[in-house]
């Protein structure tokens, strides 16, 4: 148990101290944030890759721009001494999307040194809670959508919902997802009512003509001359992560050609919908869905390959973090699949076999027999196992991790790597 739950207001206690900590972050940066162009995105699934659409499109349009988000942070340009790619993006290791104010401030000051105008920005309900992005003026604010996460934190929804609104409060726009039940919270908290809403079913800025492949959505969107976006990230939930940026596009003076070109430019973003093809008969997606939402729209967004495969999906939960979700996660998997194998994730302290005793009675709560569900332990022998089971025509799932470099263990973390381990297991298989 931590010192939250053990000290009553414990939250209201730190308040000060998180202030007092990002002030001091400022002002040893020299204020960063107020030489940049800030693009603040929040929201509980969708940030990371609306952030690299966003990103990716602005500096295709000829506009440097940083970025700083779950998977990496950097700039195009970003000096050799820190080891980027040729993006000039920095891989994150730690398992924390915005980082703590004194690193967010080093890194935006780093940031702004080497040039951009303008800086992505992945906000996170901790980040805003604990007042991590204190004096970083937002110039457009964009909220994805809200469902239920970091409650082991938050305690409710509606806190949960209120942290994540404290990002519009001061921001000069906001872009605001309308088929999100919460989007009136958003829309009460932009100054002046100065915002714009986009969607499927609603929203001032509606998708038409949405067409879904295994390669990318397709739609268009505005009435007097609309625009035709194109992404090369499947999912419909990338219907609306791409309206977002476009949005951000539109409200920064963008042409239709720069916005369309820009998001059609992303190729893929590292732990998001990844598709593995090494030269196997069935077919292989990394992801880093770990909320009842984001399992939703996993499932909803994907099929076997053939009328005849299966759908192997392999997945466990994090130790110490909403366990009120395990067996809502195991029922949607149990649902939509024909294999669960259910393992570790970052369990931390946390007996892995109990959280895992949770994601089974999930399953068993969708009507899965006891002979489809599988529960190996280490997370390596459980993605080799998903991948032996696999036919040709099928489809395996791999979910939880993503992008994440290590895995949390009791003696602490240990490096792992979903993407490297799961490549790894199919060369090997492809070898037999």
């Amino acid at each position: 148990m931590s010192l939250r739950d053990k000290i009553p207001g414990f939250n209201s206690l730190v308040i000060p101290y998180h202030i007092a900590q990002s002030a001091a972050a400022e002002v040893k940066n020299g204020f960063p944030g107020k030489k940049l162009r800030v693009i603040g995105v929040t929201g509980t699934n969708g940030k990371t890759t609306t952030c690299f659409m966003i990103w990716k499109m602005l500096n295709h349009a000829g506009f440097k721009t940083g970025l700083m988000t779950t998977v990496a942070w950097g700039v195009p340009g970003l000096p050799a001494e820190y080891h980027p790619d040729s993006d000039g993006l920095v891989k994150q290791i730690e398992h924390m999307t915005t980082a703590d104010s004194f690193t967010l401030n080093c890194r935006m000051k780093t940031i702004a040194k080497s040039g951009a105008e303008f800086l992505v920005l992945e906000v996170t309900s901790h980040a805003l809670a604990q007042f991590r992005t204190l004096g970083i003026p937002i110039e457009i604010a964009v909220m994805t959508n809200v469902t239920h996460e970091h409650l082991d934190y938050h305690k409710t929804f509606d806190r949960y919902v209120k942290a994540k609104t404290k990002l519009f409060k001061h921001a000069g726009f906001g872009v605001i997802n309308a088929d999100d039940p919460s989007a009136k919270e958003f829309k009460n908290a932009t100054p002046d009512n100065n915002y714009i809403t986009y969607g499927i079913k609603s929203g001032k800025m509606k998708a038409k003509s949405v067409k879904l492949s295994a390669s990318g959505v397709e739609y268009s969107f505005g009435d007097i001359k609309p625009i035709k976006i194109k992404t090369q990230i499947p999912g419909e939930f990338n219907v609306y992560n791409s309206m977002a940026a476009a949005l951000v596009g539109k409200r920064l003076g963008l042409t239709e050609k720069q916005i369309a070109d820009g998001i059609a430019s992303l190729t893929e973003v590292e732990g998001r919908m990844n598709r593995l093809q090494l030269g196997q008969d069935y077919e292989v997606i990394v992801d880093f869905a770990h909320t009842p939402d984001a399992f939703q729209k996993v499932f909803d967004s994907v099929k076997a390959p053939s009328k005849s495969g299966r759908i192997i999906s392999l997945f466990g939960g994090a130790g110490r973090r909403d366990e009120s979700t395990r067996s809502e996660r195991g029922e949607i998997a149990g649902k939509y699949s024909d294999i669960c194998i259910i393992t570790e994730d970052d369990s931390r302290d946390e007996d892995p076999k109990s959280i895992m005793a949770m994601f089974r009675e999930g399953c068993k709560k969708a009507g899965m027999k006891d002979s489809a569900i599988i529960e190996i332990v280490n997370r390596e022998e459980a993605i080799s196992k998903a991948i032996s089971l696999a036919k040709k025509g099928d489809l395996v799932l791999i979910l939880g991790k993503g992008h994440e470099k290590t895995i949390l263990r009791a003696d602490g973390p240990h490096a792992f790597e979903d993407l490297k381990v799961t490549t790894k297991a199919i060369k090997k298989a492809l070898k037999k």
